[in-house]
């Protein structure tokens, strides 16, 4: 167990790495490219606090354990779309990134590059930092030995989230090892929405192919 989780972390910051050095890092703004630009040195706290205990990696064939067993919330930190997807039933949601609103003409600039580069295929919306995310959750969890499994989609933006949190004094955080796309079909005992956990990181051109896929593997 502990080899495996020691590969979905390397898995997860060999990511981070690799990407940070493309072309495309102007975009910013997928679940990858968010951390990338913003939260590069929350990403390596992250890793640090994984590695030394203080943040406890859980896999999510363990989650329901977790929260069921040993009183953890989930606190899920993805944008709303990718929620309105699919979400666990009694989760927390509080996003870690938000939609970029602004309108200003160089964000206007980054909204038109960012759509024709990685909007399009992944249906990303461009995001900024929620400045406001650790109040938030401050409020919605105002005890701060409680005991909370940050997840996201693929484990990149929940490391920058419990990076956050640590820092606020929360003292008792979990991380979703590898996020919800590497969860299972039964890893939580509810879920809610018209997708899988697994595929609601999935939008735009690219969710086309997983029909695709989904619709031959049922006929083959």
């Amino acid at each position: 167990m502990a080899t495996h989780l020691n590969h979905v972390l390397r898995t997860s910051i060999l990511k981070h790495k690799t990407q940070s050095e493309t072309p495309l890092r102007t975009s910013r703004r997928t679940p990858r490219f968010e951390v990338i630009n913003a939260t590069t040195s929350s990403t390596s706290s992250a890793r640090q606090l994984i590695e030394s205990g203080t943040v406890r990696p859980i896999l999510p064939k363990d989650a329901s354990s977790a929260i069921n067993s040993e009183g953890f919330i989930l606190l899920d930190v993805r944008p709303y779309w990718e929620r309105e997807k699919a979400r666990v039933t009694g989760s927390l949601h509080v996003p870690i990134f938000v939609e970029d609103k602004d309108n200003s003409p160089i964000t206007l600039l980054k909204k038109w590059v960012h759509f024709g580069y990685i909007g399009l295929w992944t249906g990303q919306y461009l995001t900024t930092v929620n400045s406001e995310f650790l109040s938030q959750v401050e409020k919605a969890v105002p005890g701060k030995d409680t005991k909370l499994l940050v997840a996201c989609g693929e484990g990149l933006r929940s490391m920058t989230a419990a990076s956050k949190l640590c820092n606020g004094g929360y003292k008792n955080l979990g991380w979703l090892a590898g996020g919800f796309n590497r969860s299972k079909d039964n890893d939580f005992p509810s879920a809610e929405g018209k997708e899988k956990l697994q595929y609601a990181t999935i939008g735009g051109v690219s969710y086309i192919f997983l029909q695709l896929l989904i619709f031959l593997k049922a006929v083959g």
